[in-house]
């Protein structure tokens, strides 16, 4: 396989990110009270306001409770929660602001801004289920205009704790994130963004993504831990000609009741050059990893390295499909998994947590992890090497059946306009690895093993070209000999 090997050359020059501070503003001595009741919006806009008319600075929250609605971060300002600062957000939905450009509503907003900052050991608490649910209330009432789909607030009407666009020079570091009302940070069409050694505590409502990351350049998220109601970390393009380039995500955990590492779903424009390293995910609903390109867009050169999945839902999920290219072909290729170990569990991965993943009606046997394409758009360049994924077993054929057979297979739905989750099929005929519509597959050192009884073989490929196997180890306990093999439909090496 021809692969390229690129080297993100703009990463190294994130390194020297984090403001200057010319001058200190404490946000008290411009009235600001952090007594848990006071509303300081219009306060700490005016610090910020000032720092930033002033050639920048550090607005600076000092221990307490700030309680605050929507404020904007300016040019050359960074706002700095000292340990023991808490920005406490108003439970009054009215003291949040829908920006009229992005259409979001959030915490803090930043709008085509340059150096700008959140740094510091203190927390941003939104306290989104507090308002989310009051915002609810007055939808019922008629005084907020709402759909309320589900009996929620449309997303874009529910604050998130930070929302930066069109911005250079971004900084977020040390900070704790908690309880936004919708995503936890949206960081959309910005350059040359830094977020480290923050903690993000995001399940206190419905579509808390832990972070996400929208037709960005030049990025590194290091040193963050992530627990989440929904996608951890999470890259999408809301624009057809969007590009998200140049990203590296090292040394960070994550826990989702969604997916750990997600590229979409959006995915309407360019993705490349991803590097994934030393990550760790756990108890978490759907998938460590999904890779989905559905929407038009281009997705090639990611590369993830060293992964620990302990406890979670399904290893791996890569998934071409047509849910919204209209006219566009989609492309989805050069992908590399390495150095990656996987724990499946038998039972739901993340019962018990807030908002945890949909209960199924009944129980499913596990599912494989999957490499799945269409025939009108095929995966390329497929890479995995030093694999070791551990899955419970014990499917049960009475619940459910999928054979081996030509027919059988060829009558596994393509679900190309599905919404790209790895159990849209229910029942697939692998335990171990299921690969569809892909060329150019390698597989070096991959080691799947069942712990119980499994009636399906470990591996089908179906319609897969290029292929080359190496050093593929099936490891099952009780079952037949012959359900380990191998099995292979139209598969061209």
């Amino acid at each position: 396989m021809n692969r390229k090997r690129l080297i993100v050359p703009t990463i190294a020059l994130l390194s020297f990110f984090g403001i200057a501070s010319a001058t200190d503003y404490k946000a008290v001595d411009f009235g600001a009270k952090p007594d848990g009741k006071t509303l300081n919006t219009a306060t700490i806009q005016a610090a910020i306001d000032f720092a930033s008319a002033n050639g920048g600075g550090r607005v600076i929250l000092t221990p307490g409770n700030f309680v605050c609605g929507s404020i904007y971060l300016k040019d050359g300002v960074t706002l700095h929660l000292e340990a023991g600062a808490t920005l406490l957000g108003s439970l009054n939905p009215w003291d949040y602001v829908k920006d009229p450009y992005i259409n979001w509503t959030a915490f803090i907003f930043a709008v085509k801004q340059h150096d700008i900052a959140l740094t510091g050991e203190g927390t941003v608490d939104c306290r989104g289920f507090e308002v989310a649910t009051r915002g609810v209330d007055y939808a019922q009432r008629g005084l907020i205009d709402d759909k309320l789909v589900l009996q929620r607030l449309q997303e874009s009407n529910r604050p998130q704790n930070i929302h930066f666009r069109e911005c250079t020079n971004v900084t977020v570091k040390d900070v704790t994130l908690k309880n936004p009302a919708c995503w936890n940070q949206q960081y959309e069409l910005c350059d040359s963004l830094l977020i480290e050694g923050i903690t993000v505590d995001a399940k206190a409502y419905w579509n808390n993504d832990g972070l996400d990351v929208v037709d960005c350049r030049n990025v590194v998220v290091r040193n963050c831990y992530i627990d989440s109601s929904d996608d951890a970390y999470c890259f999408k393009s809301h624009h057809r000609d969007g590009l998200s380039e140049n990203i590296l995500v090292e040394n960070c955990t994550g826990r989702s009741s969604a997916n750990g590492i997600k590229f979409g779903t959006m995915t309407a424009g360019t993705f490349k050059h991803f590097r994934f390293k030393n990550m760790t995910i756990f108890d978490t609903y759907r998938s460590a990893i999904t890779i989905a390109c559905v929407d038009g867009g281009i997705v090639e050169d990611v590369e993830v390295d060293g992964l620990r999945s302990i406890h979670t839902g399904n290893p791996i999920f890569i998934r071409a499909g047509l849910r919204r290219s209209h006219s566009l072909v989609p492309t989805l290729k050069d992908l590399t998994i390495k150095n990656f170990y996987a724990e499946v569990p038998a039972t739901k991965a993340d019962a018990g947590y807030n908002y945890e993943g949909p209960i199924e009606d009944l129980p499913r046997n596990c599912c494989p992890s999957g490499i799945q394409g269409i025939p009108d758009l095929r995966i390329q360049n497929v890479l995995l090497e030093n694999i070791e994924i551990v899955y419970p077993g014990n499917a049960n054929p009475r619940y459910a059946f999928r054979g081996c057979t030509d027919a059988d297979l060829d009558a596994i739905p393509e679900l190309e306009k599905s919404y790209p989750e790895y159990s849209n099929w229910k029942e697939l005929p692998s335990w171990g690895f299921y690969v569809r519509h892909t060329d150019g597959l390698q597989m070096k050192n991959v080691k799947v093993k069942v712990l119980g009884k499994d009636y399906r073989p470990a591996i089908v490929l179906d319609d897969v070209t290029g292929l080359r196997m190496e050093g593929v180890e099936v490891e099952d306990f009780g079952a037949e000999p012959s359900k380990v093999e191998i099995i292979r439909k139209d598969v061209r090496e």
